[in-house]
């Protein structure tokens, strides 16, 4: 039992020293003594858990989206809050994780998605599977803001969770290269009035002008 837990110990330490370096470099920028020595394990450990870089790119992308999507479904769950606010507030999380100083807060499905889509068809499909999921959760969570009147959709559940996923990984690539926060601030306004949403309530994350990117 001690030695699973070492070794599940171990594999996490380089699954998150790999998180935090591909999220501020990407995977082709990062070697693996990098992340190794990052982790504090020996080079011998990376092959125990992980057959290639490619191998670990896969486990690290379906590792992401997994705490990624319980986030989604805790955030979704919360009390106190009706849908269209619980779903505005993920939007503004995802704004200010973009634009935070720590980097390990910021999108892998915006950092890897274009460079590793065409390296392994492996990681392609962890990020398929991954965002999946994603607009998965945000359909449920439309369809129950549309069922207790806090949304008002003019298009089905489906598109409607799709076109804002894709909205939001686009604003967050533009802003990449405009170095400006002004494409999350069009996204958060656009996301509003495609889920028909009106003045959001005074206790709730407001979407703050932002300064400029450096």
């Amino acid at each position: 039992m001690v030695l699973r837990k070492r070794e599940r110990d171990t594999r996490s330490a380089i699954l998150n020293a790999g998180r935090n370096m591909m999220g501020r470099k990407g995977f082709s920028a990062v070697g693996l003594a990098e992340i190794l020595a990052e982790a504090g394990v020996p080079k011998g450990s990376f092959y125990h858990f992980f057959g290639s870089k490619d191998a670990f790119g896969e486990a690290l992308i379906a590792a992401y989206f997994e705490d990624y999507v319980a986030e989604i479904d805790q955030l979704l769950a919360k009390q106190g809050l009706t849908m269209a606010e619980r779903l505005m507030v993920y939007f503004a999380n995802w704004r200010e994780y973009q634009i935070a100083f720590d980097q390990q807060g910021r999108c892998l499905a915006v950092k890897l998605g274009a460079e590793v889509s065409d390296l392994s068809e492996p990681m392609r499909l962890a990020l398929k599977a991954g965002t999946t999921q994603v607009i998965a959760r945000l359909k449920a969570g439309i369809e129950i803001g549309v069922a207790e009147g806090s949304l008002h959709i003019a298009d089905p559940a489906a598109e409607v969770a799709a076109a804002l996923y894709h909205q939001w990984l686009g604003a967050s690539i533009i802003a990449k290269i405009v170095r400006t926060y002004e494409p999350f601030e069009t996204a958060f306004q656009c996301t509003r009035r495609m889920l028909g949403i009106g003045v959001p309530r005074a206790d709730l994350p407001a979407f703050r002008p932002a300064p400029q990117a450096a």
